[in-house]
């Protein structure tokens, strides 16, 4: 059989790590290529040298038949691959039409935006994907940031598209239509990789699967032969078993009450528009929406990051509105923000100096000087207790995986022993060892009693570990409160796109 692509015996040498060792994999003309493993398995990696990012250190990579060797993205793109990648390549103060066509030497010397902007357009429907091309990228959430990532490898005709969690910010119906996009793809031969966590997806759409652990190749599957238990045990090297959602239903005290609750998104129009929801004690109350539609807005309201413009928030009963984000996390208040690395954490400092960030007036000795010694202690008792693994507690935090980045933060904010968490996409990115250990942590704050608003886009996150449900559209919540024994994805994703019921308080 043709491929479309080889790679022989990659191997790929960071300081101190083997990020590949001797791996193989290829895609066929005219496939869906599944790339299966945990956070440091070497799956990035791998298709960071296929997308010309990195040169290996030992092997071959034959495209169409040939040898070739990438120096630089560009050539990539040029021979016809493209990667959309986990951590986005945009320019911030660059309008989405001009991040999608950034670099195409293609383009005629004088440019008619309004026909390239249209022409995007065109294209980000016909695939699914809505985007504004006049928008600028800082005032994207994460989620539209990869939609335009998606968009602008499809604008640039790749054969070989590899796809790092291509739904992650789509909606059930958005996804069947992306994939069937994709096969379309395939089925004009060109071959998709698509990297993912969701066992659910592999099964749907992936012709083939190879799986990845500690850098090297350790199960190659086609379609027919895997089940959703095979691939999870591959992928970890063990048997994964999920922990029962909840114990009954949720019947504490309110702790967070939001009332009409109107607030400005970064454009200066309305993020919030009169949402009002309660969340008791020892609930999750899940948060569904597409990227865009008032969650960013919605975590940064109660956690004080944005300011309220009409409406008031009361927790227990005690009205916060505007308070500042200090008053909050004094009053209990924790955040898991979706940019785990930025807002969440200091990426160039330390884990110690990370988890001091909270609370550092608390840690202060009897000089005023802030007691390190007791500090390096509290700090390696959390990353034990929440099994981060780091080379260091000095080591800046930046050269964590997404997995031990997100049980990091969770160990700070979890260690507060919060009244009310905001979390938001905490299992974005992660495989599925990391996902299982961030439910498990949340389900465990459940039966302590605290307060938990979740924020996601994936679906099975949201029923796996929500009591209720709310959607998010417009900035407005959608429908009614659904309970989730009750509710059906379907019904679910209809209000994610804005149909099937109008704005209710909760």
């Amino acid at each position: 059989m043709e491929y479309l692509v080889e790679m022989k015996g990659i191997t790929k040498r960071f300081p101190r790590v083997f990020a590949n060792d001797r791996v193989d994999f290829n895609v066929r003309p005219g496939e869906i290529h599944a790339l299966l493993g945990e956070n440091g398995s070497g799956k990035s990696t791998l298709m960071s040298i296929l997308a010309g990012l990195y040169r290996p250190d030992d092997g071959q990579i034959i495209y169409k038949g040939r040898p070739v060797s990438f120096r630089s993205p560009r050539d990539a793109i040029r021979a016809g691959i493209g990667m959309v990648h986990q951590h986005f390549k945009l320019v911030e103060t660059f309008t989405v039409a001009e991040n999608i066509i950034l670099g195409d030497r293609n383009i005629s010397f004088v440019l008619r935006p309004a026909a390239k902007e249209r022409e995007l357009t065109e294209l980000s429907a016909r695939f699914g994907l809505a985007i504004n091309p006049g928008a600028y990228v800082w005032q994207l959430s994460v989620g539209e940031r990869q939609r335009v990532e998606i968009v602008k490898m499809l604008y640039r005709g790749c054969q070989l598209l590899i796809l790092d969690e291509p739904t992650a910010v789509l909606t059930p119906q958005e996804s069947a239509e992306l994939f069937a996009n994709l096969r379309r793809m395939a089925d004009d031969g060109r071959g998709v990789v698509m990297i993912t966590h969701k066992l659910s997806e592999v099964m749907a759409v992936a012709d083939r699967v190879t799986v990845l652990r500690g850098g090297r190749a350790v199960a190659a599957m086609t379609r027919g032969s895997f089940s959703e238990r095979e691939l999870a045990t591959a992928m970890v090297g063990r048997e994964v078993t999920q922990e029962s959602r909840r114990q009954g239903s949720a019947e504490g005290r309110t702790v967070l009450e939001m009332r009409d609750v109107y607030a400005l998104n970064d454009v200066g129009r309305w993020g919030l528009e009169g949402v009002s929801l309660a969340i008791r004690s020892g609930e999750i109350l899940g948060v569904a929406g597409v990227a865009g539609n008032g969650q960013r807005e919605l975590a940064e309201v109660i956690t004080g990051l944005r300011p309220v413009q009409r409406g008031r928030i009361f927790l227990e009963g005690q009205d916060v509105t505007n308070l500042g984000p200090q008053a909050l996390i004094d009053r209990g208040i924790s955040h898991i923000p979706e940019d785990r690395l930025g807002t969440g954490l200091a990426p160039g400092m330390n884990a110690i100096d990370n988890i001091l960030l909270k609370d550092y007036r608390k840690a202060k000795g009897r000089a005023g000087l802030i007691d390190y010694k007791a500090a390096r202690s509290r700090t390696q008792k959390l990353v034990q207790a929440f099994d981060v693994r780091l080379a260091g507690l000095r080591a800046p935090v930046k050269l964590l995986s997404g997995g031990n980045l997100q049980k990091l933060l969770l160990a700070r904010e979890l260690s507060a022993e919060p009244r009310l968490i905001v979390a938001a996409y905490p299992a974005r990115g992660l495989d599925i060892a990391a996902a299982e250990a961030v439910s498990r942590f949340l389900l465990q704050e459940r039966r302590r009693g605290t307060a938990i608003l979740l924020i996601s886009e994936d679906l099975d996150e949201i029923f796996a570990l929500s009591d209720r449900i709310i959607v998010l559209s417009g900035g407005r919540v959608m429908g009614e409160p659904l309970r989730t024994e009750t509710a059906t994805r379907e019904q679910v994703g209809l209000l994610m796109m804005g149909a099937g019921g109008e704005a209710k308080a909760v």
